[in-house]
């Protein structure tokens, strides 16, 4: 691939303030994950999750609450929204949770340790990909290299609905397939131009807004219904919430869909960066990564042995089971803790360091 300059790209500003991967699938497990850690009867786990884990987390607290004599896990008791917002609910606003996932592997490192968490544990990997609704004409034949341009047509062709994009400085995704859709202009038409500046404006260097006529803004953890009513033609999205909620998509290249991690992609991705609006007002500056769903137990959990023993059961052959079903992630066993040295002992043996290239993205 020819060189490129780097392209600074920015996002949303808010007023107001595998493929590729080669993780390990084979498990050593000896022990049960209700037995284990030592969980205190009529105890609640509460729950702080990336909002496309709004479906399989549940299946998970429900495993463990089957398991686990004692203990609870009520709907009220679990929030599922913008990982960026769980970090600073976490960091700002004294949220309290057992456990907190996010949907990049670097914000726990980087927001939350250490004052609010001792570490990370990455447990799975889920590509970007294009959910489309198959009745509109304008995705007629519609693959991995070409999704870009049908997509441009289809959000262009007066009557189509718009294309759902995300808050990019409240959630990962809203950055992410910014991202996608550069990588696919660099990869296959040699602009990372090519496709953005059809669905946002904005010079580098400045917030980036949505162009209204062919984007409409909108919260993640609607884009199913959006879709089945016809409000949206289309969004980028991980592959998981597409196979969870049954929606059709196609699949990207492993560069463009944030999956490989091999010398080319992460060359590419360092061409590309992105800005967003900080929890604390002012800018923050952010480069594509590979997409690593990441989960702690905050320093100031009501019941950390409880939390332990949510990760302990989502590191399992059990967990992995549930977050792997119809291909929505790709487990990571051992997780990949940034710091193995200081994970409760019931996680010492589920865990091991994060490889070079995935540590150099951490602080």
């Amino acid at each position: 691939m020819a060189a490129h300059a780097v392209i600074a790209v920015v996002v949303i500003l808010v007023a107001a303030g595998a493929v590729g991967l080669g993780f390990v699938a084979g498990y050593e497990y000896k022990t049960s994950p209700a037995n284990s850690p030592a969980v205190v009867e009529n105890s609640t786990l509460s729950v702080l999750g990336a909002g496309t884990l709004n479906t399989l987390f549940p299946q998970l607290a429900s495993a463990l609450v089957n398991e686990t004599p004692g203990i609870s896990s009520p709907t009220a008791a679990q929030t599922y929204e913008g990982s960026l917002d769980i970090t600073t609910a976490i960091s700002s606003l004294g949220a309290l949770a057992d456990v907190a996932a996010v949907a990049d592997f670097r914000l726990i490192p980087q927001l939350l340790e250490p004052k609010y968490a001792g570490y990370e544990v990455v447990f799975g990997a889920t590509p970007e990909v294009l959910v489309y609704n198959p009745s509109i004409a304008a995705f007629d034949g519609i693959n991995s290299t070409n999704w870009a341009e049908k997509l441009v047509a289809d959000v262009t062709t007066g009557g189509n609905p718009r294309m759902a994009v995300w808050n990019a400085s409240t959630d990962p995704n809203g950055y992410n397939e910014i991202f996608s859709l550069e990588l696919q202009g660099l990869l296959y038409n040699g602009s990372a131009g090519m496709f953005y500046n059809a669905l946002y404006s904005g010079a580098a260097g400045t917030p980036a807004v949505p162009n209204p006529a062919t984007t409409i803004l909108e919260h993640e953890s609607q884009a199913a219904t959006l879709l089945h009513t016809g409000t949206v033609s289309a969004f980028i999205t991980y592959r998981s919430y597409a196979v969870v909620n049954h929606l059709a998509y196609v699949a990207f290249d492993p560069i463009v869909g944030l999956a490989a991690n091999n010398s080319t992609a992460l060359s590419d991705y360092a061409k590309l960066t992105t800005t967003i609006v900080a929890s604390s007002g002012g800018f923050s500056t952010v480069v594509p990564a590979p997409v690593l769903f990441a989960i702690t137990v905050p320093s100031n959990a009501p019941n950390p042995s409880l939390g332990a023993a949510f990760v302990h059961l989502l590191l399992s052959p059990q967990g992995a089971a549930i977050i792997s079903a119809g291909g929505a992630f790709v487990p990571i066993f051992p997780g990949w803790a940034d710091d193995p040295g200081v994970v409760p002992p019931v996680l010492a043996p589920d865990v091991t360091a994060p490889p070079g290239w995935a540590s150099a993205f951490l602080p």
